[in-house]
């Protein structure tokens, strides 16, 4: 069964989606780009409130493939007490160094999640690299927002593709990008682990907007619906 992940830049907006009964929560900042990080300040206070009472998962910024600079940023972002850190996976640069470069810190328990993008027509073959370097999942999202929906720019094909050879490999599979309630049912046949969203949790379905407690709970019932007696499922990835 697929879970839901929700993008949320704030504590208001984290209690929000908590509420709704989200599987992650992943801190990141809309306004800064496809993968736009928070400042480190406020992933802490985020960490402090809610560490232990959902997963959390944060991005580390719109990077160039640059080993050392992403390296950092991976460092200073697991400091926070994060359960997964996501790494976008940008065109050009050094692919190869970088994730040689986070092995060791795969190695220690740090749990990495590389971001592709399929509007960019990756080769999918790297996901063997990416298990082979210790990362803990793959998902497939987009980076240029106004070209719509990964389900536009993706054949389904290609995602289903996508989703058993991430699942073969052992690693957590993940498909967001500007997904609607209209995409939902026909991802959920893939069967990847999760969905992810912000766009469609927010004030007419902008991403920069803030979120909306309707909309969260509208697409969490589309995923799968919460008991009554559960307001959030805790761990599940």
């Amino acid at each position: 069964m697929s879970g839901m992940l929700a993008s949320v830049e704030n504590l208001a907006e984290a209690f929000v989606v908590l509420d709704a009964g989200v599987d992650i929560v992943d801190l990141k900042a809309p306004a800064a780009g496809s993968l736009g990080a928070l400042p480190l300040k406020r992933v802490q206070e985020i960490v402090a409130q809610l560490g232990g009472r959902c997963s959390l998962s944060a991005t580390v910024g719109d990077l160039p493939m640059n080993p050392k600079q992403v390296l950092e940023a991976v460092k200073n972002m697991a400091a926070t007490g994060v359960d997964y850190v996501k790494i976008g996976f940008f065109p050009g640069g050094d692919w190869t160094g970088t994730m040689r470069a986070l092995t060791p810190l795969a190695e220690q328990g740090t749990r990495l999640v590389a971001v592709l993008f399929g509007d960019q027509q990756p080769d999918l073959r790297v996901v063997a690299t990416i298990a082979g370097a210790g990362f803990a999942g793959a998902m497939l999202d987009t980076m240029e927002k106004r070209r719509g929906a990964l389900t536009q720019v993706c054949s389904l094909r290609a995602l289903h593709d996508f989703v058993t050879d991430v699942k073969a490999r052992g690693l957590l599979c993940g498909l967001a990008g500007s997904l609607r309630e209209e995409d939902i049912p026909r991802l959920l046949e893939l069967n990847p682990d999760y969905l992810g969203f912000r766009g469609a949790l927010c004030r007419q379905h902008e991403r920069t907007a803030m979120v909306d407690a309707g909309a969260v709970h509208i697409i969490r019932a589309l995923i799968s619906p919460v008991p009554a007696a559960q307001t959030n499922p805790g761990q599940k990835a």
